[in-house]
């Protein structure tokens, strides 16, 4: 094996165990001595990877991990048949499979830790990956005629918002997998939750007047 590949091999796995970390305890949280800890090496051997140390290291993460996202979510609107229904189950098949993006603490906790210039364009590429493709996948539908909404930004970083947070159901409280939770969820979504049939259920024509 050449140089050139041992080192790739480890920056590799410093990229992948700070990705997991800092996605699973937040930037804050995680110091490079739990990353080096976890890859197995010194702590001083992380700034022969990342001479910017920890912040310079979130960055990097951060970047590769909104990138995977993008081009993973504009592939699965491309190749999943044109029915919002459809694509937005192949979506929440996509984030649920990855660690949570959890753009909350992001916002709140991680980008005020970095620097401002960094924070603010970690922030539109987190928009541009995660709810961008969401709300393509929506104009398209309502382009079609499958749903028909004056605010689809709104409804597509909702979207997000809800698929993501299934990650932290706890364990105890699951009755059904968190694809099927998810699916149920975006079903309820594009058909409404409001009684339809009012000869099956009469309350739901008096119930608005009460």
């Amino acid at each position: 094996m050449h140089d050139h590949e041992i080192h790739s091999d480890a920056c590799e796995r410093v990229f992948a165990a700070a990705e997991r970390l800092f996605a699973q305890h937040g930037y804050t949280a995680v110091t490079l001595r739990d990353i080096a800890a976890d890859v197995g090496i010194r702590h001083a051997s992380l700034y022969h990877h990342v001479p910017g140390g920890k912040e310079q290291l979130f960055i990097v993460v951060t970047e590769r991990t909104l990138a995977r996202h993008r081009q993973r979510l504009t592939h699965i609107i491309a190749e999943t048949r044109p029915d919002i229904r459809a694509q937005l189950h192949a979506i929440a098949d996509w984030l649920l499979s990855q660690p949570p993006m959890d753009l909350v603490r992001m916002i709140h906790s991680d980008m005020p830790a970095i620097d401002p210039v960094h924070a603010e364009r970690l922030g539109r590429m987190a928009y541009e990956a995660m709810i961008v493709p969401i709300i393509q996948a929506l104009q398209q539908a309502q382009q079609r005629g499958e749903i028909d909404h004056h605010n689809l930004g709104l409804i597509g970083g909702g979207i997000l918002g809800i698929i993501e947070s299934l990650h932290a159901v706890p364990i105890y409280a699951i009755t059904q997998s968190r694809q099927q939770m998810a699916y149920e969820l975006i079903d309820a979504l594009i058909d409404g939750i409001g009684c339809r049939d009012r000869s099956v259920a009469p309350e739901c024509s008096t119930s608005k007047h009460q």
